[in-house]
């Protein structure tokens, strides 16, 4: 972290704030600030306090390491460049000339720095230990960043885990939850590898060993997220990115090895008997993630540097930290993801579709189908397998990071026939599918040529606003987007009181004048001229089972809250929002400098 810190601040990437802070809401509101600006920087909090129990912390906090694109290719490197390296791994041939076989050699002999060395003794991890009772969360700086989470939470935890027989290894990110100074909670996924182990241990009526590091290297935070293949130790991307092995020491209390450069390492072991309450929290999709029953760890030890730096990210709306990190992830497996989809060309999974919310992607088309099967190939690879919304487009479209141009091309090519609505397994922080976990699936096949023009009777935006609202007043607000395209996009607000398939239905007078309509909330938070929270709202709250409606060539997409008027079972969660009194402290005391544009722009 201390060489971390010094590179943000040669390159002018960092930003020190000396102000008296709280670690509850305030420096974790400055992080969520600071990451929207264009140009966000990484903050170092040095004078970091605990209000509440009138607590003063010695230990800096670091925040927004991956502060932007260039913070990212200092501590990562250069996305498509490691991808290459990659992707030439997965098509080597056998040499047949000495120069090839010096080549083959040389890229065999660098990957010996995959594996992660083992030390004896001691690491600077470990230049402070405190066991049992000594051993205090309450010593750490933790965080508690939105009102309504269930207590402070560790947000960059590496959490270091292994299989019962010890053969496979699983570094992870996972939120913590402190419940007290020797118990935190363990949100591992059902998915995750780490529950996987977990069964293992309970079936075997075992406790279950575990080590989280915080800080060292801010690289095994990105490896910690990466979507490899289940079996793959995440330290080996490491080596292979590094080009240098990742170096490891055994915890002091339990058999878990660590990297010898974490700042922090919590050590403890899981009654794999007992589940925990954990939650609420406020998460990266912008919404609380609700209640539910997860492991959690009794700690046995703490150790730490004698100078430690406690790491911290914040989640929430985007754009956030994980925009960076995720658009490296896109790069680095784009070869990986073409083992499974070959005529794969290129894909993009926009922040504001929450990465597993919405993706789309170019294509080679060779046959009728070619993206119906393509689709199916991508929900059944690992974390691919979460998403929710795909649109494919064919090898002559724009670059899908063009939004303009490539939403153009989409929207001439959306053909009714070509929509496939399916059913499968969903992240478990989707909050809008009927139940946990498993929920709708929405595939658009964009590859063919535009469709023919469909004799849209275009009105205005004060002409269609004000014949809706002839037919109904639950309509509010609308803006049209995208008129000149074969499918412009209306999106309307309400003051909704009934299902919404009721009022599609009711303005069915108007489907000459509409092509793709798009119903949100009325509310404060909803801006019909905001596109890019809009793109946000909707593909959080839709589950295509349930929330399209397709009639005489109209698509209508109900993207509202969803509530026992849609039979919705689930308890519907608030937005992640900052509190006001704290934003309104902030600005007084010139901490932060933001407008009301910026807090209505990213609905703050």
């Amino acid at each position: 972290m201390k060489e971390a810190i010094e590179i943000l601040k040669k390159n002018d990437l960092l930003r020190v704030i000396d102000d008296e802070l709280d670690i509850y809401l305030e420096i974790p509101h400055i992080a969520y600030i600071e990451v929207k600006k264009e140009d966000s920087k990484a903050l170092l909090f040095t004078n970091v306090v605990d209000k509440k129990n009138n607590k003063k912390f010695d230990i800096p906090v670091l925040m927004n390491v991956f502060c932007n694109e260039k913070a990212v290719k200092l501590f990562i490197g250069d996305g498509d460049k490691i991808g290459n390296e990659i992707q030439s791994l997965l098509k080597m041939k056998p040499p047949t000339t000495i120069g090839e076989k010096l080549s083959t050699f040389g890229k065999l002999f660098a990957l010996k720095n995959t594996i992660p060395k083992k030390n004896k003794g001691k690491g600077e991890c470990q230049e402070v230990i405190k066991l049992g009772t000594d051993a205090k969360l309450s010593d750490l700086p933790v965080l508690t960043t939105w009102e309504q989470d269930g207590g402070p939470f560790i947000t960059m935890g590496q959490v270091y885990t292994t299989s019962l027989n010890g053969e496979m290894k699983n570094l992870g990110m996972y939120r913590l939850q402190v419940y007290s100074d020797n118990t935190l909670g363990l949100h591992w996924q059902i998915h995750k590898d780490s529950n996987h182990f977990f069964h293992e241990y309970k079936k075997a009526g075992k406790k279950m060993p575990i080590s989280i590091g915080i800080g060292g290297d801010p690289m095994y935070i990105w490896c910690g997220q990466a979507p490899l293949p289940i079996g793959v130790f995440e330290l080996m991307l490491y080596g292979f990115v590094k080009n240098k092995s990742a170096q490891l020491v055994k915890s002091i209390t339990n058999d878990i090895y660590v990297p010898r450069d974490n700042d922090y390492v919590i050590e403890g072991f899981v009654d794999t008997s007992k589940l925990k309450i954990e939650g609420p929290f406020g998460d990266h999709t912008g919404y609380y993630t609700l209640e539910e029953e997860y492991p959690f760890m009794e700690v046995t030890a703490i150790t730490h540097k004698k100078d430690p730096v406690y790491l911290a990210t914040v989640v929430g709306k985007p754009p956030l930290e994980d925009k960076y990190m995720g658009h490296a992830t896109e790069r680095i497996f784009l070869p990986l993801l073409k083992t499974t989809a070959p005529d794969l060309i290129d894909y993009y999974m926009p922040e504001n579709g929450v990465f597993h919310n919405l993706i789309l992607a170019k294509i080679k088309t060779l046959y009728p189908g070619h993206a119906q099967q393509m689709m199916h190939a991508f929900w059944g690879v690992g974390q691919m397998s979460f998403v929710k919304h795909a649109i494919f487009v064919n090898e002559e479209a724009p670059l899908l990071t063009d939004h303009d141009a490539i939403t153009r091309h989409i929207l001439n090519r959306v053909d009714i026939e070509e929509i496939l609505i399916t059913r499968g397994v969903v992240d478990a922080l989707d909050h809008s599918s009927p139940k946990f976990a498993v929920g709708g699936k929405l595939g658009l096949d964009c590859t063919g040529e535009e469709v023919e023009e469909l004799g849209i009777d275009l009105l205005s935006d004060e002409e269609l606003l004000l014949k809706m609202q002839e037919i109904t007043s639950e309509i509010k607000d609308l803006k049209q987007y995208f008129t000149d395209t074969k499918n412009p996009v209306t999106v309307i607000t309400v003051l909704k009181n009934r299902k919404q398939k009721e009022l599609f239905n009711d303005l069915k007078p108007l489907y000459k004048n509409l092509k793709i309509l798009i119903i949100i909330d009325a509310s404060n938070q909803n801006d019909v001229d905001n596109a890019y929270m809009l793109v946000w709202r909707v593909v959080n709250n839709m589950d295509s089972n349930r929330d399209i409606f397709i009639e005489d060539k109209t698509i209508c997409i109900d993207g509202t809250n969803k509530n026992s008027l849609d039979n919705f079972k689930r308890r519907w969660p608030d937005d992640v929002d900052c509190s006001k009194e704290v934003i309104q402290s902030l600005r007084d005391r010139k901490i932060i400098d933001i407008s009301d544009d910026f807090i209505k722009q990213f609905q703050l």
